[in-house]
This record gives C-alpha cells, structure tokens and sequence, in this order.
C-alpha cells in the first residue's frame, strides 16, 4: 500500500482539534490536526498558528514510542505536517484521565493542595459529552450508559493507562518533564481489539519543567499565561533530542 497517495475522502467527525477523514481503505482514517484552541468545555476560544503541526509530530513521537512498548495505538504514520494515518476505531465514549500530582479541577473539587503528589496513581473517567459537561463516571454508570461491554473491559483500560503511565514518566523524565496529568481516548478497531486512539500531546498533557516548574501544557491558554507555541516547540525538542 502506497500511504504517500492516500487522499482525504469523507470528513467523518470534526471535534476541537481535529477533522477525521475517511480514506479508499475502509480501515484507514486521516487526522487533520488543526491550529484551534478551547478550554473550558469550549467556553475559551482562540487560533494558534502551528500548533496543530506541533501535536501532529509531539503525537507520533510519542505513538512510536509506545507501539514499541507494545501498547496497541491506532497509530500508523505521520503523512505531512498536519496530517496523521490511523487505523479505523470505534471511540469509546470515557475519557480515560490519569493523575500523578494534583492540580487543576481535582484541587478545585476535592480541595487537594495543588502541586500535592498523590499517594498513588489515580485514574478517573469522564463522560465524553460536551452537552452534559464531560460528568464524572463510576463503573455502574459505564454499565448503565452501555460504554463497555462488562467490568472486564473497565478493568483492562485502567491497566493500560497505568501502563502508559509508567511508560510516559520514565520518557518524560529523561527530557527534564514532569508528567502531572493526562487525558487518554480508547476506541475498537476493526476486530473488535480496545486499542488506544486520539493524540498524545500538550493540549491533553500536564507537563511542568522539572527544574523551574514552569508550564508546559495548554494551562499556558487557560491561565492567560502567554508562550503556549514556544512551550510547545520546548517539548517536542526535548522528545527529538537524544533520541
């Protein structure tokens, strides 16, 4: 199969930082990663030219590291500065978040110290539902919502994002991050295997400087904070250097 020929063909979902396009493979789709950027389930709004470039090449940065892990991603190959082969997957409607220390809503929620490092590693799931306001899910709710097929499944995502976890701390380490927090999307693919899917990047990663605690993530956005594309131009140079 010749992927330098591929062409986008039907835009099969458009969300905050991508279009999905379908491809002549049925189980082939292309992710145009776009330069937008929200916060705050869409409240906050705002373009940063080339930032969707720099997820493009963060992301399957990172997908080839954990395909060589053995993690089972959608990743196939990156196509050209904003586009991104994958493989074909279902989304599985939780969005999978992992914490390391705490900040951002759950010190606002639960009133842990921000900056506090958590005793072990949690993992939370939200609704993917801009609609409802992505709500906290426990297990029963998944059930009820038909998300997954039965606990079992529940449990084998939990495993992987703990895989990536460890994975993603030692990487990150190495380059002088912190890896605070992060979102993770799983999909089925054309078999029916739970693999992971979505971008693995600053817009859906918490990464401080391990020296300064600088931000090096989308708070950069959130806060008002400024420097968000040289942050991420800092991290994606980090990730290339001594490879």
């Amino acid at each position: 199969m010749a992927t330098d020929t591929l062409i986008k063909q039907s835009l099969v979902y458009e969300g905050k930082a991508k279009k999905i396009w379908t491809t002549e493979y049925p189980e082939l789709y292309i992710s145009e990663f776009k330069d937008d950027l929200t916060a705050f389930n869409g409240e906050k709004k705002a373009t940063e030219a080339g930032k969707g470039a720099l997820n493009n090449k963060i992301s399957t940065e990172l997908f080839k590291y954990l395909n060589e892990k053995g993690i089972p991603t959608h990743f196939v190959e990156m196509l050209d500065e904003n586009h991104m082969l994958h493989k074909r997957a279902d989304v599985i409607l939780i969005e999978v978040i992992v914490r390391n220390i705490a900040t951002g809503s759950l010190s606002r929620n639960l009133g842990i110290e921000n900056g506090q490092i958590l005793p072990f590693t949690l993992v939370e799931f939200d609704y993917k539902n801009d609609a409802l306001g992505d709500p906290k899910l426990n297990d029963q709710h998944c059930l009820i919502l038909n998300l997954v097929e039965d606990i079992s499944e529940l449990e084998y995502i939990r495993y992987m994002a703990r895989r990536i976890n460890v994975l993603l701390k030692e990487f990150y380490a190495r380059k002088n991050l912190i890896l605070v927090d992060f979102k993770l999307e799983f999909g089925r693919d054309v078999d029916g295997n739970i693999i992971l899917i979505d971008e693995l990047s600053p817009d859906n990663f918490r990464l401080w400087d391990s020296e300064s605690g600088e931000k090096m993530d989308k708070d950069r956005f959130r806060e008002g904070l400024g420097g968000l594309k040289v942050a991420y131009e800092e991290v994606l140079n980090r990730i290339l250097g001594d490879k």
